[in-house]
């Protein structure tokens, strides 16, 4: 393993260093260890569910309900200012194709292996995405969303952090950040690398420390390899599809998932992020669940926390037998489903972290009703 604190050990020994040390404060402590043990809930894009994604608004809701961390996708802009945008290319989740201004900044590229058409984070500059306004991306499945388009900026990566500090002081504990680097390999090609300034912001914020609450992922391995010896946090290799390879090249994510490839990813990484159904499977001709992997067992036994994602209410991302209406009635995929049995599932088998949409929902699962 690359440190020996990885995922939620990371996390405890920061909630100890901050609880007073005296004779009567073991009680304090242990319910910290036992805060710390419980999967750790993290706010993917923010509260997505509700706000449009990556924006101030959706990070502030999914601290207010319960996440532990929230996470921002980064890319860059023209002048290398590390942004939070699920995709450099941005026109369905802001309103740049309604600015006449930037009608000439339309084009075409190819990124990791995709041909892309629209418009494209660094081909701005910092102060041009500012003037642009957040939008709903999946208006069809979340049109209640859409009440906020035009309301919110793109936000920097540091506005999140600042935003986190707030958040801590007025929820009453540390809310972390869980930043993924975007298309690194893209962005090294054309000369943003986003290695770099990630590092200079964590270390300007004395967040590259072992107890600071972040955590960085990535799709890629190279990135990761390259930022293992300069960040002291928690390395979290995401996995695609299991036929896919990473944008850099290498073994297909299904090869790396193996107890083999996991054993090799321990050597850089410090938790795996993976799609539910390497957990567990759904019948590719029904939808519906089947019987679980050994996948969260191989993974701990190479000393990686497992951290599975993306968890979401509506019928359209749940598994069949999930949803609601049950078959054979038509379930309308905007509405909720059984989330909360999904989840269940997923924290009886002992996954260490979950990645959700609705992180009040996820609060729910994990902690129950109040008594």
């Amino acid at each position: 393993m690359r440190t020996p604190l990885t995922g939620f050990l990371s996390f405890f020994v920061f909630l100890l260093a901050v609880t007073p040390a005296s004779a009567g404060s073991l009680p304090a402590a242990s319910k910290a260890q036992a805060r710390e043990i419980e999967p750790l809930i993290v706010a993917h894009r923010g509260a997505s569910g509700y706000r449009p994604e990556h924006t101030l608004a959706a990070y502030a809701l999914a601290a207010r309900m319960g996440a532990d961390y929230l996470e921002p996708d980064l890319v860059s802009t023209k002048d290398g200012v590390l942004v939070a945008r699920h995709e450099n290319e941005i026109s369905t989740t802001t309103d740049v194709a309604e600015r006449a201004e930037f009608a000439d900044r339309k084009t075409t590229k190819t990124i990791d292996r995709v041909v892309q058409t629209g418009w494209f984070t660094e081909d701005f500059t910092l102060r041009e995405l500012k003037s642009l306004r957040a939008k709903e991306r999946l208006p069809d499945l979340r049109p209640r969303n859409t009440i906020y388009d035009g309301r919110y900026e793109i936000a920097t990566l540091q506005e999140v952090i600042d935003l986190t500090r707030r958040l801590s002081r007025e929820v009453g504990r540390p809310i972390g950040i869980y930043p993924e680097t975007k298309h690194p390999s893209y962005h090294q090609s054309i000369g943003l690398n986003l290695e770099d300034p990630l590092v200079r912001i964590l270390r300007r914020n004395n967040l590259n420390t072992r107890r600071a609450k972040v955590f960085v992922q990535s799709f890629e391995v190279s990135n990761l390899k390259a930022l293992a010896p300069r960040l002291a946090v928690p390395l979290v290799q995401i996995f695609g599809q299991k036929p896919t390879t990473p944008a850099d090249g290498g073994p297909t994510y299904g090869q790396m998932s193996t107890p083999a490839g996991l054993e090799a990813v321990a050597e850089y990484a410090d938790a795996v992020g993976v799609p539910k159904e390497f957990i567990v499977p759904r019948d590719p001709a029904t939808g519906v669940l089947l019987d679980p992997t050994s996948f969260v067992d191989d993974a701990h036994d190479a000393g990686l926390p497992v951290h599975p994602g993306v968890f979401r209410n509506e019928n359209f991302y749940l598994p069949a037998d999930l949803r609601r209406p049950a078959p054979p009635a038509v379930a309308d995929p905007a509405q909720y489903g059984d989330a909360l049995s999904e989840y269940e599932l997923f924290l009886g088998l002992g996954v260490d972290v979950v990645l959700s949409d609705h992180p009040d929902t996820a609060v729910e699962a994990r902690d129950g009703a109040p008594r």
